[in-house]
């Protein structure tokens, strides 16, 4: 067997002695310094144990304080993986009803109740009309002044002018170089800029399939890919994915061989619902099967940018075929109004600019300079260090109150990035049923049986810790915690 290098020695002992309670929940444990001392290391191996610890969700770094062991550390799995856990899932917890065979493709008909959810403004939050000031966070401060500079040079002649189809070439650099850095290894030329991720994902489907052709997707996955697929008369087969490794890429091997199918839309990073993270070795052998079936895997990267510990690297840096197409958006880590996305759709580069000359016509010149500025003077890498730390403590106070206070036989992923929980409640909940009765005590649910074409998934529920566990919101939970044990 191989050896243990010393600082995975360390954190096996911290762990025991956690696990042992010789520190307790909100203890601090002994400072670097100290550890280094005692127990003959280098400073770099104490660190790196202990945050790897961090990365797992068993300490917390407080600054200038030192490490502590974390509020419900032990329920939230110690010996879980770095790429997230599925909380009180010791017995063996699947992602839900309709996770068992797979249905055979079918068109595509959308809930109603996901239309009346953007109509409130409800996607990621249980109560939005709450105000959070979040759209006053120094990062837009300082965006809105990038975009207010770039709209004040503009030369008077440039507003009689539309901006090229594929965008600005400024911003599209500074996306290749961000991508070069993830080991991603691409050029200005390979981006087209999009009205955000949604119209990027339409523009793939639409380049890369016609209609009736079979379309595979995540399950539960996200409800906006299945609202293109019926726009699109496209067929879906659902793909189980569990909530913490996503897509079980066996299935989709086993899809393949059945059915004729010619795209794939996975978000391989912090997935919504359920915040899901593709192991590598799902990634490598997604890859493969693309070749093998002549697959176009449409990536959705929105979410990549907000890992609390590390940046998964995208699945195209590994894509030798020019298979995947890569898409993205900014709206999720700095504004939703900020419509601004991007596509790198490889083999169908130019097919998908010509559809997006067809069905946008153009981008905002001054919104793109403002925003490639912001990103180059550093504003955008500054910006995401405070929003991951900030829905880090977010994510513990929602996973702490479900665990401390939701009476019900529950599991719920504790995802590592993104914005999302996915909670399963017993066999018999109806969390779609309960939509109605909950917004008649003004409360928005976003009910799980939406992150399915097959009606599966009605005993969960997405919840988003995008927002503060403020008390009003406290409140509504505890709201929807006695309409669901009704």
């Amino acid at each position: 067997m191989p050896r243990d290098y010393r600082y995975q020695q360390l954190e096996s002992w911290l762990r025991d002695g956690i696990a042992g309670q010789r520190w307790r929940v909100g203890e601090r444990l002994p400072s670097v310094r100290e550890m280094c001392k005692d127990r003959q290391l280098s400073k770099a191996t104490v660190l790196h144990a202990y945050q790897r610890l961090e990365a797992q969700g068993v300490v917390e770094a407080r600054p200038k304080s030192g490490y502590f062991v974390m509020p419900a550390a032990v329920c939230r799995d110690q010996a879980a993986a770095m790429d997230g856990t599925f909380s009180r899932a010791t017995s063996g917890a699947t992602s839900g009803a309709g996770s068992g065979a797979m249905a055979a493709p079918a068109p595509v008909t959308v809930n109603e109740v996901v239309m009346d959810i953007m109509t409130r403004g409800a996607a990621f939050d249980i109560l939005p009309q709450t105000t959070t000031g979040h759209n006053s966070s120094a990062g837009i401060v300082a965006l809105n002044r990038s975009i207010g500079r770039a709209l004040r040079r503009q030369p008077v002649a440039a507003h009689h002018y539309y901006d090229e189809p594929a965008g600005d070439a400024y911003l599209r650099e500074q996306l290749a170089q961000r991508y070069r850095r993830q080991g991603c290894e691409r050029i200005a030329e390979d981006f087209c800029i999009t009205a955000g991720c949604q119209q990027s994902l339409f523009l793939a489907l639409m380049a890369s399939c016609q209609r009736g052709d079979i379309v595979a997707v995540e399950s539960p996955g996200f409800y906006g890919v299945l609202q293109l697929l019926e726009q699109l008369g496209l067929q879906v087969v659902e793909i189980p994915a569990s909530p913490v490794n996503g897509m079980d890429i066996d299935a989709l091997q086993s899809a393949l061989q059945q059915w004729n199918i010619r795209a794939c839309v996975v978000t391989p990073a912090f997935a919504t619902p359920t915040g899901a993270t593709l192991l590598a070795a799902s990634r490598q052998k997604l890859l493969l099967l693309a070749d093998q079936y002549d697959l176009a895997v449409i990536e959705d990267d929105i979410y990549g940018d907000l890992g609390f510990f590390s940046r998964p690297e995208p699945l195209k840096a590994d894509d030798k075929s020019n298979r995947v197409i890569l898409c993205g958006s900014f709206s999720k880590n700095l504004s939703r109004d900020l419509r601004v996305g991007w596509i790198d759709a490889g083999r169908w580069n130019t097919q998908v600019k010509r559809l997006k000359l067809v069905t946008q016509l153009a981008s905002s010149r001054f919104v793109q300079q403002g925003l490639a500025a912001f990103i180059k003077d550093g504003g955008y890498d500054a910006h995401l260090r405070r929003q991951r730390e900030q829905l880090r403590q977010q994510r513990d106070q929602w996973v702490d109150y479900l665990d401390q206070h939701w009476s019900h036989e529950i599991h719920f992923s504790v995802p590592q990035g993104g914005l999302a929980i996915w909670l399963q409640l017993p066999e018999g909940v109806d969390t779609l049923s309960a939509y109605g009765v909950a917004l008649q005590q003004g409360v928005v649910i976003t009910p799980g049986s939406l992150f399915s074409a097959t009606d599966g998934y009605r005993n969960c529920l997405r919840l988003s810790f995008l927002h503060p566990l403020s008390a009003a919101r406290q409140v509504a939970l505890k709201t929807i915690a006695a309409l669901l044990s009704t």
